[in-house]
């Protein structure tokens, strides 16, 4: 599978399982099962290049409806429902595409974006600059 190192063969089947019929897809229940929302921000960028199917650097509409059969050949395309769905949660800037930072703000459990925001923070208050969340 092209997720390997990645992600768990395992994993991939079982949530590619739970979403083989057509309009099932969830996405957050797909990351979570797959276990890409506990992966380090390092793996879920790797996750988006082996996704970014035409290496520009976005995800597109026409890769997304591609997903799944990205993490297996043979899986099936996603509707046009359930495309335009991952796009909207997915596309967190607005630009009919989905980037890198996109993808790990939609990945990534609420836990690890605690932390990530708690680093960063630290970092900040390390360099005597203060951090404000809007």
């Amino acid at each position: 599978m092209a997720f390997k190192g990645v992600l768990d063969d395992a994993k991939i089947t079982a949530a590619l399982e739970e979403c083989k019929k057509p309009e099932s897809f969830c996405h957050k229940k797909f990351f979570g099962t797959c276990g890409l929302s506990a992966k380090s921000p390092a793996d879920v960028k790797a996750a988006f290049d082996i996704i970014d199917q035409d290496k520009s650097g976005f995800i597109e509409e026409d890769e997304l409806k591609l997903f799944l059969q990205t993490f297996k050949a043979g899986a099936r395309s996603l509707t046009d429902t359930e495309t335009k769905n991952l796009l909207k949660a997915g596309d967190t800037d607005n630009d009919g595409k989905i980037g890198a930072d996109d993808v790990s703000s939609t990945t990534l459990s609420n836990e690890k974006k605690i932390m990530m925001i708690v680093n960063v923070a630290r970092f900040c208050s390390c360099l005597k600059y203060q951090f404000c969340l809007l």
